[in-house]
């Protein structure tokens, strides 16, 4: 079932005014990492969903967002001054705070003295001037500005209209700040067709596969390795027989839950769980929330964020999710100027990518930026595998439209008794004999299993 154009475009374009956009824009959307802005930093120029913006932070260290622009004259206030409780233009002087007041306005007089005759002055009055009320046209300004809230080093912003809702509890954000580690990269493609990268599971059996001798692997290794990567035929280099994986997915309050299960032919399958939450993250099995934040409508920030429950995150492991995109440009070292450092000969030996394994992320940049800025959906040809694709497409299109009718899209949570989501998995293993996947999630949940934390931060 492929897209028309005019769907297609009702999910991908999230500029200012747009359907999506206006979704978008109803929830809590990372701004910046926290490192991006270190306490006494310049003013930081952020785009997101097509606005330019500039995030500082006020004199009590608190991260502040403004529009990029001067109400006076247009300037980029990311160029300012950082004082006196707010962001100074360099042009006049202007001077804004966290809420978009304007505190300042120095080139406007504080006092006015009228002459007799009309004529006015802001100089020495003269002996028949009488003075006039103090301009107030900075009472007047209202400057675009955005509440901002800082978790698990994420700057998050409400970019939205009215109240925002309720930060969202996930798990990570009841975690102490170093117990979690953040980082992003850079992606020259649509938000839409990162974040469908994590809902395809499938692809994990092939662009992510890496050959095993088997016999080599100690039996707990050998495990994991089957319940991870692939099938046994797969792994051995023969590839999956016809049949062999299924992808299915269940609705949920906030989004979808989906599942591949995959058939050995030996009396258990196994299974890999994960979880889309609307509008745009998903939590998947060993990684932690991936979440795709629309620069605009052809480039995006891949967030990934991740936790230890038993203990803070090494320094060490703080440090390697550094080596795909290093800060301070996070762009990613294996893109598509040099073909994401393909090496054919790691493809004829070990990789079925030929990208190699320290570059994981760079695999899913190769799938996800080469269909083009917005893929053409118009030309896809999905199948039974693509179950998830097709569902998560929907639930999304739903919550676009609810917008647009007046009513609340899901997951946007004002009740505290809701900002709870224990529902969420996020793991792989074994499906006991005659259990529904949707079933082995339900015991998960209920044994605190549910969301398997990042191996990597621990």
């Amino acid at each position: 079932m492929m897209l028309t154009k005019e769907e297609s475009d009702l999910l991908t374009l999230t500029g200012h005014g747009t359907l999506c956009g206006e979704l978008m824009r109803r929830y809590w959307q990372p701004a910046a990492l926290s490192e991006e802005l270190p306490p006494g930093a310049a003013p930081l120029p952020v785009r997101l969903l097509g606005e330019e913006l500039v995030l500082f932070r006020d004199d009590q260290g608190a991260p502040a967002l403004l529009g990029a622009h001067c109400s006076h004259r247009g300037a980029d206030l990311s160029y300012g001054r950082v004082e006196d409780g707010g962001l100074r233009c360099i042009y006049h002087g202007w001077l804004y705070d966290r809420l978009g007041r304007c505190l300042e306005q120095p080139g406007e007089p504080t006092m006015r003295w009228r002459q007799s005759g009309g004529r006015n002055s802001i100089h020495s009055p003269t002996s028949d001037a009488h003075p006039e009320a103090a301009s107030t046209s900075h009472e007047r300004i209202r400057h675009p500005a955005y509440p901002c809230v800082e978790r698990a080093g994420v700057i998050f912003a409400y970019l939205g209209p009215g109240e925002p809702p309720l930060f969202p509890n996930y798990e990570i954000f009841t975690m102490p700040e170093d117990h979690t580690s953040a980082t992003k990269l850079y992606s020259e493609c649509n938000y839409l067709q990162g974040n469908e990268g994590n809902i395809d599971l499938l692809h994990t059996s092939f662009l992510h596969y890496i050959r095993r001798d088997l016999a080599a692997l100690d039996p707990a290794e050998r495990q994991r390795a089957v319940e991870r990567y692939a099938a046994p035929g797969l792994l051995s280099g023969r590839g999956p027989s016809p049949g062999q994986e299924r992808c299915e997915a269940q609705l949920m309050p906030y989004g979808l839950r989906y599942a591949k299960i995959r058939s050995t032919g030996e009396e258990q399958d196994y299974v890999r769980l994960a979880t889309f939450v609307l509008p745009n993250l998903c939590v998947i099995p060993g990684g932690g929330i991936n979440w795709h934040v629309p620069i605009d409508d052809t480039h995006h920030w891949k967030y990934i964020l991740s936790f230890n429950r038993e203990a803070p995150v090494p320094a060490e492991a703080r440090r390697g999710r550094d080596h795909l995109a290093p800060p301070p440009t996070y762009l990613p070292i294996p893109n598509r100027t040099n073909r994401y450092l393909q090496d054919r000969e790691l493809m004829r030996s070990v990789s079925f990518s030929g990208i190699p394994q320290i570059y994981f992320a760079a695999q899913d940049l190769c799938a996800t930026e080469t269909p083009g800025a917005i893929q053409d959906r118009t030309q896809e040809h999905l199948v039974a595998t693509d179950a998830a694709i097709v569902a998560a497409r929907s639930v999304l299109r739903k919550a676009i439209l609810d917008l647009q009718e007046g009513r609340e899209p899901a997951n946007v949570v004002r009740d505290p008794a809701k900002n709870q989501f224990p529902e969420i998995v996020a793991t792989f293993g074994v499906l006991p004999p005659d259990t529904r996947w949707q079933d082995y999630c339900n015991d998960l949940i209920a044994a605190g299993r549910g969301w398997q934390t990042n191996r990597a931060a621990q």
